[in-house]
């Protein structure tokens, strides 16, 4: 990064070159990105940067008249020298694998020094920090579903690390002896993605809406076929629930612990579009996914292949693969009733949502299927409808 910048002085000088901006603003701005997450600006701090900024002329600053007898308020904006300062230290941290200080290695440095019990509770506590705080970066991508792209690559970011660590954590508990993610001795549920990930599998809205969604990784199988009447398809959805279930079982005694095993999903695509429209089912192509833990690993997936192949004696299981999906910025909607009365929703995305909102396809239509047909009665039916989406002449 540009030695004449910190990063605290970038990030600010990055908000006013986006558009002039008064102090509240920028805090508004910093609150509701959840930019405080991987960067330190206090409140405080706001006017002090903006201050030192000015008198090296990256900034001006104007007065701005308000209505009544209010007083006026401060806008700053980028001044063209400080346009280019901020795309040359923004070109070089972009670049540059700067060495990072976590604390985190200098106490697993001086573990030795620390009690078992003591050990496994403090990691207990990061766990709970980490979840919380995937759980905010969240919330705040929710609530800036319209920002532009590179705001979402930012949430992206954020969230892959937090999920790494997530990841790392369970590694190295289970090397510690203590395999559940949430710790030994405690009460919480095995890892759950309806509750860990809730606007994507548990939304409310039953009109379209944009969410973003982060990276995630599958087990899957690909098919072509009605759902209701192929053999193909029945046989990959048990053979996926084969896996996941024995994945589930040798999650307890190896590295990352139980969890619930998540709903059957599906990516659908026909050759012509119009097939899903008129439910041309014969001609619909599919890819039925199952999500997996950030925990689970390829060679997992291998093994619980295999030994899943050896008990249930079902060759579906050696189509299965591994999948991963980075889907981002995507039109969702929760559907509520049979299946065969999703072609009007659809219809409503393509033909008026996504013009309206000056949004294309950008990806497979997704959905994910949050009722048992063979339990359920269909106008009970609850499935999620996604659509990948990017800008309109991107």
């Amino acid at each position: 990064m540009n030695p004449g910048l910190s990063a605290a002085e970038l990030t600010l000088l990055g908000l006013l070159v986006e558009q002039p901006r008064h102090g509240y603003e920028l805090e508004a701005v910093i609150s509701e990105r959840g930019m405080r997450e991987w960067t330190e600006i206090g409140f405080s701090s706001i006017y002090y940067l903006l201050t030192k900024l000015r008198e090296r002329g990256l900034i001006t600053q104007t007065e701005a008249s308000r209505s009544g007898s209010a007083k006026a308020r401060k806008v700053y904006a980028a001044t063209p020298e400080g346009r280019q300062a901020c795309a040359a230290a923004a070109e070089e941290a972009i670049a540059d694998l700067h060495p990072l200080f976590p604390r985190v290695l200098v106490g697993l440095a001086n573990q030795p020094a620390v009690d078992h019990e003591r050990l496994l509770a403090a990691l207990d506590q990061r766990t709970h920090a980490v979840a919380e705080r995937m759980e905010r970066v969240r919330e705040a991508a929710s609530r800036e579903e319209r920002a532009p792209g590179f705001v979402h690559a930012i949430f992206d970011y954020t969230l892959s690390q937090l999920s790494a660590e997530q990841a790392w954590l369970a590694r190295y508990r289970a090397s510690l002896g203590d395999t559940r993610p949430q710790g030994r001795g405690t009460s919480m549920a095995p890892y759950d993605v309806k509750r860990e990930q809730k606007e994507l599998y548990a939304p409310k809205n039953t009109s379209w809406a944009v969410v973003d969604v982060p990276e995630q990784q599958f087990i899957a199988i690909d098919g072509t076929g009605n759902p209701n009447t192929a053999p193909a398809y029945t046989s990959a959805v048990e053979a996926l629930y084969a896996v996941a279930y024995t994945l589930k079982f040798a999650g307890k005694r190896t590295e990352g612990g139980d969890f619930v095993v998540a709903p059957l999903e599906g990516l659908w695509w026909a050759d012509r579009p119009e097939a899903f429209t008129t439910r041309a089912k014969d001609t619909w192509n599919w890819t039925m996914l199952i999500s997996m833990p950030p925990w689970i690993t390829r060679e997992m997936i291998e093994d619980a292949k295999q030994t899943a192949l050896a008990k249930k004696k079902l060759a579906a299981i050696s189509r299965l693969r591994h999948l991963t999906l980075n889907e981002g910025t995507s039109a969702q909607v929760l559907h509520i009733g049979s299946y065969d009365d999703e072609a009007p929703v659809l219809h409503e995305l393509h033909h008026t949502y996504l013009a309206a909102n000056g949004l294309t396809e950008a990806g497979v239509h997704h959905e994910i299927y949050l009722g048992d047909p063979r339990k359920t009665a269909p106008e009970k039916l609850k499935t999620v409808l996604r659509q990948p989406v990017e800008p309109l002449g991107r």
